[in-house]
């Protein structure tokens, strides 16, 4: 077994200790790849699970989603996500997404495609360059243009039971959409879905099974100091089942705390600026519905009533919506930024009893109906799909003071400390990679000893997660949390 033979000989030997706060998606990550090469590393978390936190659905594999953001953070993302499906394929769910543009958006279709032309050929060279990275199909099929004649043929078409082509992910929306308020083309990207549930099922079992992974669940991190060499920090925690106190020293500490981040900045008087917004996405059930569903996005000025709609699917006509208004997805004052007083952005108290605490039903179901409503003006039957349970809900951090930034990983403050800014996802490979670069830089790890796994990835015990236990632990993981199980199986 790979397990065995790793945990006999792994590939960095050293006496390090790293701790890493927060289990999130990014904390995780850093943990097994860092675990997976043999480095000592202990993740404190305060959940009674792994990757909780703001909701995620969306690969982002080439940004098209924000068309405010810049055309090098697109290329980052494609690049980010195509390591994230190479790392945790188990957690993808195969499917395109579909990009359209109401007649009452502002754009046009035609500005989309020299930025589309441009990542269609930046994955075309990233495939010459290692074939491996060969993830999203054909790098001609990357995105496709269907005119209004062509969802009128599709229309005719008998609904598919599986895709065998492209085509067939548009015959389900050709039929149900409102074509006459749309204009044209219609793109279908092939941008997948992700599921938070698979991901923290993958890292819960890889972790389980890296003998170098130390995992502290239900833990809080109460105090960090520096040692008298200042070589070293003390993390002071408490166990919450135990009710205990542990203190242990780590030669290097990486804040992954996702929107609290800046709590941890404060212990260390790491000053930061940063902002944090909280979102929500929400549950419907369209039982009536038919066929093989893309995802599907439409476009929309943010924070209008006009904001764009997103319909995620998962199985037995499950469905993740969110709507950029300030009464479905945004919030009033939902976004703010930290001071000279704090790293820490200080979030209503309302939202924070939203994260710690149950929703108030009301809001649930105003909520949700509002969101069911935003994708009726488009997919007119969805009027019939219902609430089908709380929100999926957080806090995200966005590193600086630009809140249109999607791409970002990792910043550092001093010789031993690394904090994680994430935006996406799909940015925490890169994240991990910085700071096993840095660890480098500051000489706890030689260059001898990592070699070509500054960059490589490697990750044999992660990629052993078998498609069956990874959807059995996430069916287990969405049950414990309250949330439909059809939102962890595979999408396929």
């Amino acid at each position: 077994m790979i397990n065995s033979q790793f945990s006999q000989s792994p590939l960095i030997n050293s006496d390090i200790k790293i701790a890493i706060i927060g289990g999130g998606v990014a904390g995780s990550t850093i943990a097994l790849r860092f675990a997976e090469l043999g480095i000592d590393t202990t993740l404190i978390e305060k959940g009674q699970s792994l990757v909780n936190g703001p909701p995620f659905c969306h690969l982002h594999a080439g940004g098209n989603l924000y068309r405010e953001i810049s055309d090098q953070q697109c290329l980052t993302l494609l690049e980010q996500s195509i390591d994230s499906i190479k790392v945790y394929p188990h957690s993808i769910n195969y499917r395109p997404t579909v990009i359209a543009l109401p007649k009452t958006d502002h754009g046009e279709v035609a500005d989309l495609l020299p930025r589309l032309q441009k990542i269609s050929q930046h994955y075309a060279k990233l495939i010459a360059k290692d074939l491996s990275n060969k993830v999203l199909g054909e790098p001609e099929n990357y995105f496709l243009s269907f005119d209004r004649n062509a969802l009128e043929r599709l229309k005719s078409k008998e609904l598919p039971k599986q895709a065998k082509c492209n085509e067939d992910w548009l015959v389900a929306f050709a039929q149900q959409v409102d074509l006459d308020k749309l204009k044209y083309p219609v793109l279908l990207v092939q941008e997948y879905g992700w599921s938070a549930f698979r991901l923290a099922a993958i890292a819960s079992i890889a972790i389980d099974k890296l003998p170098r992974c130390h995992l502290k669940l239900n833990s809080k991190v109460l105090n960090i100091t520096q040692l008298v060499n200042n070589e070293k920090w003390r993390v002071s925690y408490a166990d919450d089942l135990s009710g205990s106190k542990i203190n242990d020293d780590f030669d290097y500490i990486i804040n992954a705390c996702g929107f609290k981040s800046g709590e941890i900045d404060d212990m260390l008087q790491a000053k930061r600026q940063r902002m944090v917004e909280f979102k929500a996405a929400y549950v419907a059930h369209w039982p009536q519905c038919e066929g093989l569903w893309p995802e599907v996005v439409f476009y929309g000025e943010r924070g209008t009533p006009n904001g764009m709609a997103q319909l995620t699917p998962y199985q037995n006509g499950y469905f993740q919506l969110h709507g950029m208004t300030q009464d479905i997805t945004l919030f009033d004052k939902g976004l703010v930024a930290s001071n000279d007083e704090s790293a820490q952005p200080l979030l209503a108290k309302r939202f924070i009893n939203k994260i710690d605490q149950d929703w108030p039903l009301t809001l649930i179901n105003d909520r949700t109906l509002g969101s069911i409503e935003h994708l009726a003006r488009y997919i007119t039957n969805f009027s019939q799909a219902s609430v089908a349970g709380k929100p999926m809900f957080g806090a995200q951090q966005i590193p600086g003071d630009d809140a249109t930034l999607r791409a970002a990983d990792v910043s550092f403050h001093g010789k031993h400390y690394a904090r994680t800014e994430i935006v996406k996802a799909s940015s925490a490979l890169a994240a991990a990679d910085a700071i096993l670069q840095n660890l480098q830089n500051v000489g706890l790890v030689s260059k001898e000893q990592l070699g070509e796994y500054v960059q490589k990835h490697y990750f044999p015990v992660t990629l052993e997660c078998t498609e069956t236990e990874v959807t059995n632990l996430a069916v287990k993981l969405a049950c414990q949390r309250n949330y439909p199980e059809e939102l962890a199986k595979n999408f396929m």
